[in-house]
This record gives structure tokens, C-alpha cells and sequence, in this order.
């Protein structure tokens, strides 16, 4: 039984989305090394300002899908009606290609008033058909993470990267070869649309295993289906009258929450080049710095949050529709536990190593020492994102869905006004930015954590949670500099050295967390290969 409840531990399902997640953000760093080199900095800046704009216009369509119908589908399973559940997914589905298909339709005609930069035109136009697949896959991960596994959608998502790499060098280097006698920036509109023909390709290959993942389980799900004697069918009408409800607040605060990044990009863009008078293509390849190669790097441990936020939904939304608040209480502090546990490290780890980090990944020296300064200075933002990415969900699975929302949009006033300023008035380019996505995850932070204990009456073991693992952090984090620097020192070789420094850190920071009894062996045994852990730490001595 102990077993079988371990199995079924939310908390081990949502770390083995993180390992997904974060193998698919390892996958998307190292392809875009190679990938940058073949498009180069120009051609990066292209994709960058495109695909910001596609992720909002997939955030509206279709990227809330799997938690709103993780959510929704969850509660009938709550309380057994599987009926009621199936006809959930079958009105999402029609929900998704009717929205999809004209969020696409109008990406691709919309293009030249989306984008400010001309070029990045014919790139955002690449990926519009790939906002239409996006909503169908996310129905079917929302279904399954609904049902509590985290399995399928783990390896549509690696599946996903995996091709998405392989078809973006591939096709930017092809593409980049059929421009060959066009100027610079032609090809480099090229090698950018290439890139965004993998995003696509990635999209897909995930949406056929998804849809052959349903079609294995169909006779399980239809015999279910067939033994309900629970209660009466929803209507159609009803079910989509709920999707909808429930859609749209998930979709205005995950839009408002994300949207940021667009906001940025536009203020960013407008001022340096019609106020500042810098030349366009420069702020295309300063953006393209900030965005691929210091966001993208940060965006790794931030994935283990976004992981636990979508298995803690489906997860705080049965518990809580059945009125067990003390087990709902529980799921929020394990969830933050586990995602501090990893966040604050990571933070601290980022601003230890930033710069032999982005050397390891982005070896072009002309970018190199800008994009580490301002992943120096982003690193707090794992910890502070991490955080309102898990209150986020917190809030929308107990139903106060209009919550984050209004916080999202206070928060981006304030991050509006405090770059407008830093951008006008100071020097610090890049920097402005960073300081802007602070603010803004710090504000989110704050004010969705007062929700969450006003309206759960939550409170948290600040030591464990938070002050031990710092201490931890912070011991890991010199400990890795010092010997990152006297093995380079040795031999002067960034790669090796690096692999090296962040294996011996990770095993500083494990020992201390035990030592600290931050994690005991029950809380080991439920993280992802939580067995093995425990055997090593017993075979060190740390356990008993």
C-alpha cells in the first residue's frame, strides 16, 4: 500500500515532468549553440522577436489548455463520473481547433502588425500552423495529467525537443544554403525561418505520440466509460459553457503573467531605436542576447516550478472540490518545498558559474561576457518565478482563477514604468531588462503568496522551506567557484572543468541539505529515484 501510494505521489509525478522539462530545456541549449552559429546573431535576433510574439498568441490559444482541462476533467474524476470527464475532453477538442485554427489564421495574415522588425515577418508567419497542433497535444496532455500521470506527456515533450533540434540545424542550414547568394540579412531571415520549421515539426511528431498514447488506452477508457452509474450526463451545452469559464480566466493569467516578455521586447525595441537612434539591426542582436542566451539558460530550473505547477493542479483541484482542505494545505507545502529545494541552488549556482555557463553553451565570444553579466544579475529570478509560478496554479485550483490575474496586471504596470525609466534615463541597455523582469516576479511573488495565505490559511515551515536550503545554496555555490577556478587554473579547459565543479556541487549541497535536515529519508523516498537516493545517502552515513 506504502508503495503504491509512493507511485501515486503528485510530488513523484510532477518531478518526473521536471526531469522532462529539464532535459528538453538541456536539449534546447545545446542545439541553439550550433544552431546560432549557422543563422548568426542577426538571424537569432529574427527568431527571437518572432517567437516571442507566436508564444503569446499560443498562450491565448492554446498553451492554458492542459491545466484549465487537467483542472476540469480532475474534478469529475474526483468524484468518479468518467462519462462526464470523456465528454469534457471531446467539447476541449472541438474548443481547441475552432480557436486554434483562427489564432493561426490570424498569425499568418496579422504578421506585419504583430512584429516590429520587417524581417522577422516571414519567420512568425512559419509558425503559425504550428499554434493549431499546439491545441490539439495540449488537450491530450491535459487529459492524461488529469488522470494523474505525468509519463506521456514527459516523453511527447523530449520526443518533441529531440526533433525539434534535429529539423531547426537542419533545415536553418538548408535554407541558409538556398539564400547563399543574398545579402546578410536575407539569410539570416532564412536560417531564422528554418528554425521556427522545427519548432513545428517538434510540435507534431509530440501530437502523433499523444494521439497513439490515447489510442492504446481507448478499450480501458470506453469500458470505464461504459461501467459509470455515478450520475446524470452533462449536457454539451454545460460542458463548454464550463470549459469556456474556466479557459478563459486560465488564458488571461497565464497571457498577463507571460505577456511580459512581449512587453519588454516592444519597450525595449521602440526606445532604443526611435528615441536612442541605435541602428535596428544592433538592438535585433542585443534583444537576441538577452532573450536566447541568458532568459533561455534561466528558464532550465525554472521548468522544475513549471512542472510542479501542472502536476499540482489536477492534484489540489480534487482535494479541494471534496472539501479535504488539511490535504490540500499539504500538497501547496510540499510543492513549494520541493520546488525551493531545487530552485534556490540553481539561483545561487547560476550567479556562481554564469559565465564558464554561457561559455559551456554559447561559445561566440562577441556575446559572451554581456550574456553572462545579465544572467548574473537574472539568477534571483528562478527563485522568485519558481514562486509564482507554483502560487499561479495554487490559486486557479482552488478556484480563485481572477486572482492572478489582477496580480499580474499590477505587476506589469509596475515592471512598465520601471523600464521606461531605467531605459531613458540611465545606461544600462540589457540590464534595464533585467531589472524589469525582477520587479515583476518579485511582485507576483509577494502578492499571490498573501492570497494564497489569506484564502487557504497556508503557512509554511520558513526555515526548511526556504532559510536552510539558502545556507545550503550559498555553501555549494562558493564551494563551486573556488573549485571551478583552481581546476581551470590547472587546466584551462571550460567544459570539462565546469561538468566537473557542478557534480562535486551538487554532492556538496546534498550532503549539507541532509546534514541540515532539510529532507529526511520519507521526504527522499518521494522524489524521483527516491530509493537510490536514499541507499547512497545510508552507504555515506548521512541517513541511519
Amino acid at each position: 500500500m506504502a508503495q503504491q501510494k509512493k507511485k501515486n505521489s503528485f510530488v513523484l509525478q510532477a518531478g518526473i515532468l521536471a526531469a522532462a522539462g529539464i532535459i528538453v530545456k538541456v536539449i534546447g541549449l545545446l542545439y541553439r549553440s550550433p544552431l546560432t552559429s549557422i543563422i548568426g546573431l542577426e538571424g537569432n535576433g529574427y527568431y527571437s522577436s518572432a517567437i516571442n510574439i507566436y508564444t503569446i498568441i499560443l498562450l491565448v490559444s492554446s498553451y492554458s489548455i492542459p491545466s484549465a482541462i487537467s483542472k476540469v476533467i480532475a474534478q469529475r474524476l474526483a468524484y468518479k463520473e468518467y462519462r462526464n470527464a470523456q465528454r469534457v475532453f471531446q467539447c476541449a477538442l472541438i474548443y481547441v481547433v475552432v480557436v486554434g485554427g483562427a489564432a493561426s489564421i490570424f498569425t499568418f495574415f496579422g504578421a506585419p502588425w504583430l512584429v516590429k522588425v520587417e524581417n522577422a515577418i516571414p519567420v512568425l508567419r512559419v509558425f503559425a500552423p504550428t499554434i493549431f497542433f499546439s491545441g490539439l497535444l495540449g488537450v491530450l496532455r491535459g487529459y492524461f495529467q488529469a488522470h494523474g500521470t505525468m509519463v506521456h506527456t514527459s516523453i511527447s515533450q523530449i520526443l518533441e525537443q529531440i526533433l525539434n533540434a534535429i529539423v531547426s540545424i537542419l533545415a536553418a542550414y538548408l535554407l541558409i544554403r538556398m539564400a547563399a547568394g543574398a545579402d546578410e540579412s536575407t539569410r539570416a531571415v532564412y536560417g531564422a525561418s528554418g528554425s521556427a520549421i522545427g519548432t513545428g515539426a517538434g510540435v507534431l511528431i509530440a501530437l502523433l505520440f499523444m494521439f497513439g498514447m490515447y489510442r492504446l488506452n481507448k478499450d480501458i477508457i470506453r469500458k470505464r466509460v461504459e461501467r459509470d452509474r455515478t450520475s446524470d450526463d452533462e449536457s454539451y451545452k454545460d460542458i463548454f459553457k464550463v470549459i469556456i469559464t474556466t479557459v478563459t480566466p486560465f488564458i488571461l493569467s497565464t497571457f498577463v503573467y507571460n505577456c511580459s516578455t512581449v512587453v519588454n521586447m516592444y519597450i525595449y525595441q521602440h526606445i532604443m531605436i526611435d528615441y536612442a537612434g541605435m541602428d535596428e539591426a544592433l538592438v535585433v542582436i542585443q534583444y537576441g542576447i538577452f532573450a536566447t542566451q541568458a532568459i533561455s539558460i534561466v528558464n532550465i530550473p525554472i521548468a522544475i516550478a513549471s512542472a510542479m505547477s501542472s502536476a499540482s493542479i489536477p492534484a489540489i483541484s480534487a482535494t479541494f472540490a471534496t472539501h479535504r482542505e488539511d490535504e490540500t494545505r499539504h500538497k501547496v507545502r510540499q510543492a513549494t518545498w520541493m520546488t525551493m529545494l531545487i530552485a534556490i541552488p540553481s539561483a545561487v549556482g547560476l550567479f556562481a558559474l554564469s559565465r564558464p555557463i554561457v561559455q559551456f553553451i554559447y561559445p561566440q565570444k562577441e556575446a559572451l561576457d554581456t550574456a553572462a553579466n545579465v544572467l548574473g544579475v537574472l539568477s534571483v529570478t528562478v527563485v522568485l518565478y519558481g514562486l509564482s509560478t507554483l502560487t499561479n496554479a495554487v490559486l486557479q485550483g482552488i478556484g480563485k482563477v481572477n486572482i492572478p490575474v489582477v496580480h499580474a496586471i499590477a505587476a506589469l504596470v509596475v515592471q512598465v514604468i520601471i523600464l521606461v525609466l531605467l531605459l531613458i534615463y540611465t545606461d544600462l541597455d540589457l540590464y534595464a531588462l533585467a531589472g524589469a523582469n525582477i520587479a515583476y516576479s518579485l511582485m507576483m511573488c509577494i502578492l499571490n503568496h498573501i492570497a494564497v495565505r489569506k484564502y487557504l490559511d497556508y503557512r509554511e515551515d520558513i526555515m526548511k522551506t526556504y532559510v536552510k536550503p539558502f545556507i545550503a545554496a550559498v555553501c555549494m555555490g562558493a564551494s563551486a567557484f573556488v573549485i571551478y577556478n583552481g581546476l581551470y587554473y590547472i587546466l584551462p579547459m571550460n567544459r570539462p572543468v565546469l561538468l566537473i565543479s557542478i557534480g562535486i556541487a551538487c554532492v556538496i549541497y546534498f550532503v549539507i541539505i541532509i546534514e541540515l535536515k532539510v529532507v529526511n529519508e520519507e521526504e527522499l523516498k518521494t522524489l524521483p529515484k527516491g530509493d537510490l537516493l536514499v541507499k547512497i545517502a545510508k552507504k555515506a552515513h548521512l541517513l541511519k
